[in-house]
């Protein structure tokens, strides 16, 4: 029996400068995806990744496009080279725009407009309120995890971000209270509580105004059904249907990315090889935790692409 594939791809805090240069030197297909970015978008993609400077990589209003761009460009690489279709594929918060691109849902062109769309608005939204993320790594167990959330609430508005794996969850909401849910669970048994270098508390409800202003936009885009089933962060189940995504591409803006829950779905349904597509290596890593039996592979430049590629032939016997 054929083994079952999904192709993944990541979020923000992924990108590094000089992402995709390789790609784009290499592959005809990834320079095309760059050339589009930079006419579609009116500014300079090829040079925020290629050259930086990172403080400017890093303005989500280019963070953004510049990860979708770079993530599609590897996509199409690794389709120049080897003819094959996932079983599923989903995306890490923004990572979700490349997978409705890979099923088909959206053009290119679409996909990178959307996205530049979305990177103003929560831009724009975290830059009116005081809000703050922090990661915790090995968490403690639900009830006082929820205690903590609770206890710290007194401080302000605390909710979860991401669900990014069983050893990692990422808090969000106004800063005094993300502060101090951290702290708290320190106390309480976390290995670690890291408040994270972003700009406000995306993934909640401080972004429902952004996630309202999006909704507007998203209803004029061109959507299809998708030809592979997207496994979507709001609520970790496969979409096909363009009318649900776009329910839940401005949902997603403001609601917890249940990622572990997505992967645990599609191993559930007999996906055994990953495939993280993009900059970094931080879907893998994720990946590793939450269902450690799977083979993970990654594709970031041209060696990567070409060792993946090599795999992927071995395990999907496609030699």
């Amino acid at each position: 029996m054929t083994k079952k594939i999904a192709f993944l791809f990541p979020g923000q805090g992924s990108q590094s400068v000089g992402m995709g240069k390789d790609l784009y030197d290499n592959f005809e297909s990834a320079k095309s995806v760059f050339d589009t970015a930079d006419k579609v978008l009116g500014k300079s993609i090829t040079t925020l990744c290629f050259e930086g400077p990172e403080d400017a990589l890093k303005q989500t209003v280019n963070t953004q496009p510049c990860i979708v761009t770079m993530s599609i460009a590897a996509l199409e690489a690794l389709k120049s080279q080897l003819d094959i279709t996932p079983d599923y594929v989903a995306g890490h918060s923004l990572g979700e725009y490349c997978a409705m691109y890979e099923a088909g849902v959206m053009s290119l062109e679409t996909a990178l407009k959307a996205i530049q769309k979305r990177a103003d608005l929560m831009n724009s939204t975290s830059t009116s309120e005081v809000g703050a993320m922090c990661a915790v790594i090995n968490p403690p167990e639900e009830s006082v995890f929820n205690m903590c959330l609770n206890e710290a609430s007194a401080f302000g508005y605390v909710d979860i971000a991401n669900y990014n794996s069983p050893a990692q969850v990422v808090l969000t909401g106004k800063y005094d209270a993300v502060s101090k849910a951290g702290e708290l669970m320190m106390e309480h048994g976390a290995k670690r509580s890291v408040m994270l270098p972003v700009s406000g508390a995306f993934h909640s409800k401080l972004m429902q105004e952004a996630g309202k202003k999006f909704e507007s936009f998203v209803s004029e885009l061109e959507l299809n059904d998708a030809q592979i089933p997207v496994v979507t962060n709001v609520d970790a189940s496969a979409t096909i249907e363009s009318s649900d995504f776009r329910v839940k591409m401005p949902k997603q803006i403001y609601s917890s990315v249940h990622w572990t829950q997505t992967i645990q779905k599609m191993a559930a349904d007999g996906v055994e090889i990953f495939v993280e597509i993009g900059p970094g290596k931080v879907l893998a890593g994720l990946n590793k935790k939450i269902v450690p039996d799977a083979k993970v592979f990654n594709i970031y430049d041209k060696e990567s692409l070409d060792t993946t590629i090599a795999s992927l032939k071995a395990e999907l016997m496609c030699v």
